[in-house]
């Protein structure tokens, strides 16, 4: 089970980085290869971010030396969501099966997941983020008919957008994770704007559903200092507590977000305005 480690970046450090420093540190490719899992463990927050993508036979989340414990969610918790095809997750013996954007919370403590596709020929993508835990909660799946919906944005503006609240203190109980899903509507292409940083927290983004070579360009870096990242489908980011985070795509999209920290206040930002971009 390959596990990358990424180190936290200083914002001074980071101003120097040309484009490949920027997308070998904050960037994550290669989330979704058949029959493997792949995890980036993140200094920011401890995060750990991956993809599991069952083919024929199902995939076990293995002890990773990066955690240090004896198996992988010994202290920490779970989110996972599917981004692909019908397929199950097993926590512990209990079976949960997840379609398209449903969410499963896996409680600390669980000692085994495994992961499988309903149908080889259209497998089970399923998104993994961790984030240290020190309370055990239960484990529940989440549909996304179930979601908390949060309408936001406008046609004329060009970022209409419906943020589906998953793992989140009005719906599901966790120690620190918090994640949830944004969907642009057709002729929007703009999320997060004007922008905010988290102070307190670091963000996870995924960006999926793009149309075929289609493209974000994500936006990062201090107020005072933006930068960009072109990010293609199914790609990740990992989105530092002192930087922005917003985008703007080629077409609509979809992207899970999701945050770990010092509290689960969904609303907890520092605002940015556009006065104060550069």
């Amino acid at each position: 089970m390959p596990i990358e480690t990424r180190h936290a970046i200083h914002p001074e450090h980071a101003s120097m980085f040309d484009t490949e420093a920027l997308r070998a540190n904050f960037l994550i490719q290669g989330l979704f290869v058949p029959g493997e899992i792949n995890l980036t463990y993140s200094h920011y927050e401890r995060l750990v971010v991956g993809g599991a993508a069952p083919a024929g036979s199902p995939l076990t989340l293995e002890p990773a030396k990066a955690t240090g414990t004896p198996f992988f969610l010994a202290r920490r918790e779970l989110g996972i969501i599917n981004v692909g095809g019908a397929g199950t997750v097993t926590a512990d013996g209990e079976r949960f099966e997840l379609g398209a954007r449903d969410v499963l919370y896996v409680a600390q403590g669980t000692k085994e997941v495994t992961f499988a596709s309903a149908d080889a020929a259209a497998p089970a993508l399923f998104y993994l983020v961790s984030t240290p835990a020190h309370q055990r909660h239960a484990t529940r799946r989440i549909a996304i008919a179930e979601a908390k919906r949060v309408e936001l944005g406008a046609q004329e503006t060009a970022n209409k957008r419906t943020i589906f609240q998953l793992i989140h203190p009005d719906v599901c109980t966790s120690c620190q994770l918090v994640m949830g899903m944004t969907q642009l509507e057709p002729g929007s292409v703009w999320n997060t704007m004007p922008a905010h940083v988290h102070d307190r927290r670091s963000e996870a983004y995924l960006y999926f559903d793009l149309a075929a070579g289609a493209k974000v360009f994500h936006l990062m870096g201090e107020p005072e200092e933006t930068r960009h990242l072109v990010v293609g489908d199914r790609e990740a980011i990992l989105s530092p507590p002192w930087s922005i985070h917003s985008g703007c795509g080629t077409s609509a999209y979809a992207f899970v977000w999701a945050m770990g920290g010092d509290n689960i206040d969904y609303t907890d930002m520092d605002p940015v305005t556009l006065e104060m971009l550069k």
